[in-house]
């Protein structure tokens, strides 16, 4: 940790301060500067002694995320004051009071917003989940707390080089799991693609690695590319008299890996690697007209696909998106992606609802309202784990949308996958507590009925009907989800207290007294886990006590008499039981004298080479994942607590024991190929198989082979001897 002298790191801080005021456009006024002068010397002040990890001073932290709120979203003074203090009260000796006697009520409520909850956390809860949830908690009063919370991600994820690997990766985790989707749903594309990236390069670094080369290399053939492809487009759009500028922008590095998993191709079989985006400078009242007449000047020169034609002009997503996308032929055969949108549009696109301050001086429009609206439904109903609130709000931030409509004509616009029901919460509550069924298009459908973009939704309900268990598997939105779920816990409550009626009742006829420790000693005896658990119970006839087996009553109090030697409750424990190593220490994997009881997940089934990590279980141990686990996100961002450093041992001591792995192949069938791979593996290579299965189908095959191999670098070379016999196309290890 190199730490600069104090004349140079006094001089890099002055330009820092200079940067800050030169981008921050919307800050120009005397009092604007004197306000954030007023932030940034009690910023300075308050953190003067402090430093990060990387050996920086500390402050050079909010004066980057203030910077990346006024340049990279465009956002106001009070923003810009807020970055610069967003960490004061949590780290500091400076208050909320201080806060808002300096400054003001506004920047008080943002800067509580943006402060961490202390105090210990429940051990079964991620601290950054209950951490989201308070976040969240602020967004109705006032959005730019999310907006300084994604800025201080963002920073975050770009200086994460100074952190360890375990800590990089619990961030990485909980930056894909929690922060992309959210800047996602605000429409912050830029941000949300960089925050995928980063996080990808550090949870899956040769990857990342191997697609940035791809991409760097391909680089000048892309450009000649498009040169050649706007060329025609040019010329027409300067005759039609239209001002505007074409850029062709490739798909985020993280976009690209998505899909190669998603549809198991190579980089070089991705056709939509990157898009021409055509940006028109017309004014508002013709953006439409202009991007239509764009788009057949387009079609003119290059035949469309009629299924890829994605019109978010007339309609704009719910982030504010809009576009007007279709993808075309190229007379090289390929299929390219052009988006046409005006100058407008591609800053929202780009900087989403924080952009509508450049343009309205106000919040965004009332569809952020909406939907600052639905994520108060979900928190305000209840629910009592902060891991599970993330997990019902993730539903509806990165989800594609469906566009339906009431029978008189309003546009609803609900989650993929929402069903009548969602519809019915989405109109109102008390509809969706009495939804019987629904009629689409004029047809009788039942409740559970999935919802497609166009469908007309008329909701049929009963007095008699209320929500039962099984809608929460019906709906697909969070604010259904939760709505459903309170009015079962207020269901489940009234049925508790009759349950506790009837007990008091029984226990007054036996002579027990109505007290805590009967209670609890009969909630034990019965094997329940709360006394909650056993009134509903009571109440709704499935626990019946006519009368007490093997019981005394002395002075009131319960006593059961235990007649024999009873087996424990069949209830696993709450917290994990695994021993961890000491803080600070790796747990080796491969050799035989370990004394923690490890095993390898069956997700991602790790071999000796790859990236890992262990992670303590609720009661199997530690369990060794990949980083690359399809799991990891979701268990590096929930559970962090429980994730351990894991390395491999060295060959030298490393045990004699093997591990398996799946390749999948794929490529054009012919006679004598399948031996041909067969014998590379087992004669060549000397690899043991396991398992084999091939597939034909019209001239091509798709093969798995299940193969037993020392560690990595063994399976790379069999994977390289494979990807070299004629006739094979793809040849990868199965990632999940």
């Amino acid at each position: 940790m190199t730490v600069p002298t104090p004349e140079i790191e006094k001089r890099d801080l002055a330009r820092e301060y200079r940067r800050l005021l030169r981008g921050a456009e919307h800050s120009k006024s005397p009092e604007d500067r004197k306000r954030i002068r007023k932030a940034w010397e009690l910023a300075v002040e308050a953190h003067k002694d402090m430093r990060r990890r990387s050996g920086e001073a500390y402050i050079f932290h909010p004066v980057a995320v203030a910077r990346i709120c006024s340049e990279e979203m465009g956002l106001d003074t009070t923003s810009i004051v807020c970055s610069l203090l967003h960490d004061t009260v949590e780290d500091t000796w400076v208050t909320l009071d201080d806060i808002e006697r300096i400054f003001g009520k506004r920047e008080r409520v943002i800067i509580d917003g943006l402060t961490k909850i202390s105090g210990i956390f429940d051990a079964a809860q991620s601290a950054q989940a209950e951490n989201f949830r308070k976040m969240l908690l602020s967004l109705s009063n006032d959005i730019r707390v999310i907006l300084i919370k994604i800025a201080d991600r963002l920073h975050n994820m770009r200086t994460l080089d100074s952190m360890k690997r375990e800590k990089q990766l619990k961030i990485a985790g909980e930056t894909d799991f929690m922060y992309a989707p959210l800047a996602h749903r605000l429409g912050l594309y830029a941000i949300k693609s960089e925050l995928e990236d980063l996080s990808l390069r550090y949870r899956q670094p040769e990857q990342y690695a191997e697609i940035e080369q791809k991409l760097r290399k391909t680089k000048a053939v892309r450009t000649r590319f498009i040169n050649s492809f706007a060329a025609p487009i040019k010329e027409a759009l300067d005759k039609e008299g239209l001002k505007f500028s074409i850029k062709g922008r490739p798909k985020s590095i993280a976009s690209i890996w998505n899909k190669m998993q998603k549809q198991r191709v190579s980089f070089e079989d991705i056709y939509d690697i990157f898009a021409i985006r055509i940006i028109l400078d017309t004014p508002p009242e013709q953006e439409k007209s202009d991007a239509w007449r764009t788009y057949s000047v387009v079609t003119d020169f290059y035949p469309p696909n009629p299924d890829r034609l994605r019109d978010w002009i007339s309609i704009p997503k719910a982030n504010g998106y809009e576009s007007l996308h279709t993808t075309v032929m190229s007379p090289t055969g390929k299929w390219v992606e052009v988006q046409i949108r005006s100058e407008r549009m591609d800053e929202l696109a780009e900087k989403g609802y924080a952009a509508h301050w450049r343009y309205k001086g106000q919040r965004a429009d009332n569809r952020l309202d909406q939907w600052i609206g639905q994520i108060r439904e979900v928190i305000e109903g209840g629910e009592d784990s902060a891991l599970e609130f993330v997990d019902e709000l993730k539903l509806d931030l990165f989800n594609e949308e469906v566009y339906v409509f009431t029978p008189n004509g309003d546009l609803i616009v609900l989650g993929k996958g929402a069903t009548a029901l969602d519809f019915a919460f989405r109109v109102h509550t008390q509809v969706g507590q009495k939804c019987i069924g629904a009629k689409v298009n004029k047809k009788l459908v039942p409740i559970g009925h999935v919802l497609q973009s166009g469908d007309q939704v008329e909701i049929l309900t009963s007095r008699k009907q209320k929500p039962k268990e099984d809608w929460v598997n019906m709906v697909a939105t969070a604010s259904a989800r939760s709505k459903i779920r309170a009015a079962l816990r207020e269901d489940r409550q009234k049925l508790a207290a009759e349950g506790k009626s009837a007990l008091r009742k029984q226990f007054k006829t036996l002579g027990i007294d109505f007290i805590q420790a009967n209670i609890e000693a009969l909630t034990h005896r019965v094997r329940l886990d709360s006394p909650a658990e056993m009134f509903v119970r009571l109440a709704d006839g499935r626990l019946v006590l006519d009368e007490f087996p093997h019981h005394e009553v002395r002075g009131g109090r319960l006593h059961f008499i235990r007649k024999a030697a009873e087996p424990a409750p069949d209830k696993e424990s709450e917290t994990p039981v695994a021993q961890s190593p000491k803080k600070g220490e790796a747990l080796v994997l491969g050799v035989d004298k370990q004394s923690l009881d490890y095993t390898m997940a069956a997700c991602c089934r790790p071999i000796p080479g790859d990236d890992v990590f262990g992670f303590v279980t609720v009661s199997g141990g530690i369990k060794i994942h990949r980083s690359a686990c399809p799991n990891a996100t979701q268990l590096l961002s929930k559970y962090g607590y429980r994730v351990l450093k894991a390395r491999w041992a060295g060959q030298k001591e490393r045990s004699e024991s093997r591990a398996t792995a799946t390749i999948l192949f794929s490529g054009v069938d012919d006679i004598g190929l399948v031996n041909h791979i067969s014998g590379i593996i087992s004669a060549d290579m000397s690899v043991d198989m396991r398992k084999v299965s091939f597939e034909t189908n019209a001239g091509s095959f798709e093969g798995r082979i299940e193969v037993v191999v020392n560690d990595t670098e063994h399976l790379g070379e069999l994977l390289d001897r494979l990807r070299d016999v004629p006739g094979v196309s793809t040849v990868d290890r199965l990632e999940d």
